[in-house]
C-alpha cells in the first residue's frame, strides 16, 4: 500500500490502464478466435453446402426437362412439334452439363463423389436408351418408342433422379451439421466472453477503488485546509505522508499557510491608514453633494422652461401656410382625377357591352357552321346512295364539310378570345371603380393634412422665447459644473494618499500567487465601505430626476488626476479608486 502512496498519479493511472488494456487484449484475442471459427462454419455453408444443394436440385430439374422433351418428341406429329421438342431436349442437355460442371467443383467427400458417379452413370444410360427410342420414333414407330421409354429407360431415369435427390439430402445434412457447429461455437464464445468480462470488471473495480482512495483522500485534506484558510483559521497545521502530486499539494498548502500568517498582521496595519484616507474622500463627497443640489435646482428651472416650450410648439402653424395652400390645390387635382376615372368607368362598361354583342354574333356563326356541317353530311350520304354518279358531288360535300368544320373551330377560338376580353374588361372596370374610391379617400386625407399644417403654423411663433430661457438655465448649470470640477480635484488629491496606502498593502501581499479577481477584492475590501456611504448621501441629495444626467457628466473630469496611478506595480488599487467615482 505504501508503494501506491509513493507512486505519482501518472504512474498509478498507467498501471491501471495497462492492466485494463491487457484484459481487453485477452478479451479481443478470445473473441477473435471464436468469431473466426464461426466465420469458417458460415463460409463452408455459404460457399460449399448451399451451392451444392442448388446445383444438385438444378440437375434433378434438368433431368426432368430432358425426359419431358423426349416424351414430346416421341408424341410429336407435326414438324413444329418435333422442332420444339428437339429444342427443349438440347436446352435441357446444355443446362445439365453446365450444372454438373459447377457441382463437380464443390464435391467435398468420398460419399458425395460416389453418389455423383452413380448419377452420371445412370444419366448416360438414360441418354443412350432415350436416343434409341428417339430413333425408333423418327422411323415412324411411335408406339414401339413409347414402350422403350417405359422399360429400361424409365428405370435409368428413376435411378438418376434418386441419385440427384440423395446428393441434395447429403448436402442439406452437411449444411445442418455446419450450422450446429457454428451454434456450439457461438454458445462457448458467449460463456468465455462472460467469464473474461466479469474478471475484467472485478479487476477494474479493484483498481478504481485503489486509485480513488489514493487520490481523493489527500485531495479531501487539501480542500479542508483551503476551507480553513478561506474562513480565516490559520492555527491548524497541514500534514502529508505521501510523495505523489497530492502530497506535494498538501506541502505547498502548508507553506502557503505559514506565509499567510505573517502577512495578515501587515494587512491589518495598512487597513487603518486606508480608513483615514477614505474619511477624507467622504468629506469631499459631502461637498460635492451640495453642489449637486444646486444643479438639481437649475434643472428644475430648465424643466419648467421646456414645458412652456412644449406648449408653444402645439401652436406651430404660421410657417405652414404655403403648405396648406398646396394641400388645397392637391385636393382639387384629386377631385378632378375622380371625375376622369368616372368617365373611364363608363367607357369600360361600353366596351363590355360591345364585347358581349360580338360574343353573341360569334355564337350565331358557330350555329351556322354546325348546320352547314350537318347539310354536308346529308349530302355525302345522298352521294353515297347515288353510287358512281354521285362521286363528284360527294367530293364537293366533303370539302364543304371541312370548310364548315374549320369555320366552327375558328368561331370557337374567337368566342374564347372575346370571353377572355370580356373578363378582362370587367376586371378593369372593377379596378377603375376602386381607383375612384381611392382618389376620394386621398381628397379627404389632403384636406385633413391642410388643417393639421395650419395648426402647426400657429404654434411655431413662440419657440424662440422658450429657447432663450433654456439657454439661461444651461448657463447656470455650467457654473455649477465648474465648481464641481474644482471639488473633484481636491478629492483626487485625497485619493492619491489613499493610493499610496493601498500600494503598501499590495507590497505586503506581493508574495502570494492569487487570481486577478481575488487580488482585486483583497485590495478593495477595506476602502469600499466609506465610499459607498458617501455615494448614498450624494444620491439622496440629487433626488430630482433632472439632476442625474449633469452629475454623471461631471464625474468624468477627475480622470487626469487619477492617471498617474497607472505605473504602480500591481494594478488592483487603481480600479478601487476610480471605481468609486465612476459609480458616483
Amino acid at each position: 500500500m505504501q508503494l501506491l502512496k509513493n507512486l505519482t498519479i501518472a504512474g498509478k493511472l498507467r498501471a491501471a490502464f495497462g492492466l485494463l488494456a491487457g484484459l481487453l487484449v485477452l478479451l479481443a484475442l478470445f473473441g477473435y478466435r471464436q468469431v473466426h471459427q464461426v466465420q469458417m462454419d458460415s463460409s463452408e455453408i455459404s460457399h460449399n453446402w448451399l451451392p451444392s444443394v442448388r446445383y444438385a436440385s438444378a440437375l434433378n430439374g434438368d433431368l426432368s426437362e430432358f425426359r419431358i422433351g423426349v416424351l414430346l418428341r416421341v408424341n410429336a406429329s407435326t414438324p413444329e412439334q418435333i422442332s420444339a421438342a428437339e429444342s427443349a431436349m438440347s436446352h435441357a442437355q446444355d443446362e445439365l452439363k453446365k450444372d454438373a460442371s459447377q457441382y463437380e467443383k464443390l464435391i467435398s467427400s468420398a460419399e458425395e463423389r460416389k453418389l455423383y458417379e452413380q448419377f452420371t452413370a445412370q444419366w448416360n444410360s438414360y441418354q443412350a436408351l432415350a436416343k434409341e427410342a428417339l430413333a425408333t420414333a423418327a422411323a415412324g414407330n411411335a408406339d414401339e418408342a413409347r414402350k422403350q421409354l417405359g422399360g429400361g429407360a424409365r428405370q435409368a431415369f428413376e435411378g438418376a433422379r434418386s441419385s440427384a435427390e440423395k446428393i441434395v439430402a447429403l448436402n442439406v445434412k452437411g449444411a445442418d451439421d455446419a450450422a450446429l457447429d457454428a451454434d456450439e461455437v457461438y454458445k462457448s464464445a458467449l460463456t468465455g466472453l462472460a467469464i473474461v468480462s466479469v474478471l475484467a470488471l472485478v479487476a477494474a473495480a479493484m483498481m478504481a477503488t485503489a486509485l480513488i482512495r489514493g487520490i481523493t483522500a489527500p485531495l479531501s485534506l487539501a480542500v479542508q485546509a483551503a476551507d480553513r484558510v478561506a474562513s480565516g483559521d490559520l492555527s491548524q497545521a497541514i500534514h502529508s505522508d505521501s510523495q505523489d502530486e497530492t502530497g506535494q499539494l498538501l506541502s505547498a498548502l502548508s507553506r502557503m499557510q505559514t506565509s499567510l500568517m505573517g502577512t495578515v498582521s501587515d494587512v491589518r496595519d495598512g487597513a487603518e491608514s486606508v480608513a483615514t484616507a477614505s474619511a477624507q474622500i467622504a468629506q469631499g463627497n459631502a461637498d460635492l453633494s451640495s453642489r449637486t443640489e444646486e444643479q438639481a435646482s437649475s434643472l428644475e428651472e430648465t424643466s419648467a422652461t421646456m414645458e412652456e416650450l412644449n406648449a408653444t410648439v402645439r401652436q406651430n402653424a404660421d410657417n405652414a401656410a404655403q403648405a396648406n395652400q398646396l394641400a388645397q390645390s392637391a385636393a382639387q387635382v384629386a377631385r378632378d382625377g375622380g371625375q376622369v376615372v368616372g368617365e373611364v368607368v363608363e367607357t369600360m362598361r361600353g366596351i363590355e357591352g360591345s364585347s358581349k354583342r360580338i360574343s353573341d354574333i360569334i355564337s350565331v356563326i358557330d350555329g351556322i357552321a354546325f348546320q352547314t356541317n350537318i347539310l354536308a353530311l346529308n349530302a355525302a350520304v345522298e352521294a353515297a346512295r347515288a353510287g358512281e354518279q354521285g362521286r363528284g358531288f360527294a367530293v364537293v360535300a366533303s370539302e364543304v364539310r371541312n370548310l364548315a368544320q374549320r369555320s366552327a373551330d375558328a368561331a370557337k377560338e374567337i368566342k374564347s378570345l372575346i370571353n377572355d376580353s370580356v373578363e378582362r374588361v370587367q376586371t378593369g372596370t372593377q379596378l377603375v371603380d376602386r381607383a375612384g374610391q381611392t382618389i376620394q379617400d386621398i381628397v379627404g386625407s389632403v384636406q385633413r393634412l391642410a388643417d393639421i399644417v395650419g395648426e402647426i403654423s400657429s404654434a411655431s411663433r413662440e419657440q424662440s422665447s422658450g429657447i432663450s430661457q433654456v439657454g439661461e438655465a444651461v448657463t447656470q448649470l455650467d457654473r455649477a459644473t465648474q465648481q464641481n470640477a474644482a471639488l473633484v480635484e481636491e478629492s483626487a488629491a485625497a485619493s492619491e494618499s489613499l493610493r499610496n496606502q493601498a500600494q503598501g498593502l499590495l507590497n505586503a501581499v506581493a508574495s502570494f500567487k492569487l487570481s486577478a479577481q481575488g487580488a482585486h477584492k483583497a485590495a478593495l475590501a477595506p476602502s469600499r465601505k466609506p465610499i459607498k456611504s458617501t455615494h448614498q448621501a450624494a444620491s439622496h441629495a440629487a433626488k430630482p430626476a433632472a439632476a442625474k444626467k449633469p452629475a454623471s457628466t461631471q464625474t468624468s473630469k477627475p480622470a487626469p488626476a487619477a492617471a498617474p496611478r497607472a505605473p504602480a506595480p500591481a494594478p488592483a488599487p487603481a480600479p478601487a479608486d476610480d471605481g468609486g467615482w465612476d459609480t458616483f
